[in-house]
């Protein structure tokens, strides 16, 4: 009798075990979150990805699909789509096989994939808010882990896939001013004393910054009674100045109107006065550092982010606030919307690659534009492991990680292993938009 009586058995095993560490490209299905500020059914970015990746998805026509998580996110893990390997979740797989994410990610973020990738499609605004840096982080989550579940900092990069639009640092100090002349209704809740100081502030960086804290703290401070007044009073003013044919562009009017009707009575309608509004066409990126305040108001974005959930809230949302805590850590530093801009830069070694490589990190984003001339392009290897989202067309996918071709269609989701590529054989007529999120350090 045999000594391995159970020899086929133990050869499908070992089997098994090469096709799980030698299958290092594989598909993913990531989870969506339905957050009631979300654009709703088919209008909404994120549910045509979804259909896409999986035409068995079933799209509720009156349900909101606000975000698209693809990574290992303990609240959005995404599964894998590749029965040849046992581990159901991509980060239970990393977990496994951490040299996956290559040697200098594995060691720099303890065996963790350091970013989360997102699709959002916002149809009402988000909350107006900022995330801590690391320092921060760690006092915030050490005093309260209800409200900051973890220590970890949280710069986000957000890249227009639509018409896009947000509020993002705070404006120059002219345009504040401009605006506390224009609309009595907000030099009241920011007062004479307070006002007159940041005019006077002018041309001293230092004291401006002080200025503009005071400022923006005094009307954070206010009183609910004395706001919603204030907001009541500016809402009918410009209502009817609009009514009798009257300009009312230098009250901001459309966007405050905006506002106070998916907020009313909220004083974050008030911080269109003090923070830039950013318009992004497509392939336009923000960066929003720690301690920047910002606010998502309308559009489907690709976003990508340091794996954190730390968010300090001060208005436009029924959530949690910290106004003390979002006022002192603020970046008071006035620069114009121009600015804010986020510029990619041509790959110097592929011509269709545009990074978007931010100042921290756990994160770069590349959009990667095959025009309609190109039928075969290679996913190049990085040194990193990295989400690769298909955004426009269709191609067959091989890699020597993959052990089979690949479908890739609108909505595809790929986990592309440290130094692994993948052959694109394209039949889309019009090229594909792809993005890409990996840690290149």
């Amino acid at each position: 009798m045999s000594p391995w009586p159970y020899k086929d058995v133990r050869t499908t095993v070992i089997a098994d075990v090469a096709a799980m560490e030698e299958v290092r490209v594989f598909p993913l299905s990531c989870a969506v979150q339905n957050y009631a500020w979300g654009k709703v059914g088919l209008d909404s970015e994120v549910a045509k990805l979804v259909v896409g990746g999986d035409t068995s998805a079933v799209i509720e026509a009156d349900k909101h699909y606000a975000e698209l998580w693809m990574g290992a996110h303990p609240k959005g893990d995404a599964l894998i789509k590749d029965n040849r390997i046992a581990q159901r979740t991509l980060g239970q797989w990393i977990a496994d096989y951490p040299a996956c994410l290559g040697s200098k990610v594995k060691d720099t973020f303890q065996g963790q994939l350091p970013f989360l990738f997102k699709v959002l499609s916002v149809n009402t605004a988000l909350s107006i808010q900022a995330h801590p840096n690391r320092e921060l982080a760690g006092r915030l989550h050490a005093q309260f882990p209800e409200h900051y579940p973890d220590n970890n900092h949280k710069p986000e990069m957000a890249v227009a896939l639509t018409h896009f639009e947000g509020l993002c640092g705070f404006r120059p100090v002219e345009e504040i001013i401009g605006f506390l002349k224009s609309v009595p209704e907000f030099h009241a809740l920011v007062g004479s004393e307070t006002a007159e100081e940041l005019v006077s502030s002018r041309g001293e960086a230092g004291r401006t910054s002080l200025a503009l804290k005071k400022c923006f703290t005094r009307m954070m401070n206010c009183e609910k009674k004395v706001f919603v007044d204030q907001l009541n009073m500016l809402v009918k003013r410009v209502t009817e100045e609009a009514a009798a044919g009257k300009d009312t562009s230098d009250s901001n009017s459309e966007l405050l109107l905006r506002l106070h009707s998916q907020y009313p009575g909220d004083i974050g309608c008030f911080s269109i006065y003090f923070l830039n509004r950013i318009v992004l066409e497509p392939g336009d990126a923000m960066f929003l550092g720690a301690n920047e305040p910002h606010a998502y108001l309308n559009g489907d974005c690709i976003e990508c982010m340091a794996c954190s959930d730390n968010t300090v809230r001060a208005g436009l949302t029924p959530k949690f606030i910290d106004v003390n805590t979002l006022c002192e850590m603020l970046n008071y530093s006035p620069a114009p919307a121009s600015a804010k801009i986020f510029p990619s830069i041509q790959d110097p070694s592929d011509p269709f690659v545009y990074l978007y490589d931010p100042p921290v990190p756990d994160f770069t984003v590349m959009r990667i534009q095959v025009p309609d001339s190109v039928r075969q392009y290679t996913v190049a290897p990085v040194d990193c492991a990295g989400i690769l989202l298909v955004i426009e067309g269709e191609a067959t996918g091989t890699s020597a990680a993959a052990l089979s071709d690949i479908t890739l269609s609108r909505g595809t989701v790929l986990f592309i292993s440290a130094n692994e590529s993948v052959s694109l054989h394209i039949t889309s007529p019009s090229g594909m938009t792809m993005y890409r999120a990996c840690s290149l350090l």
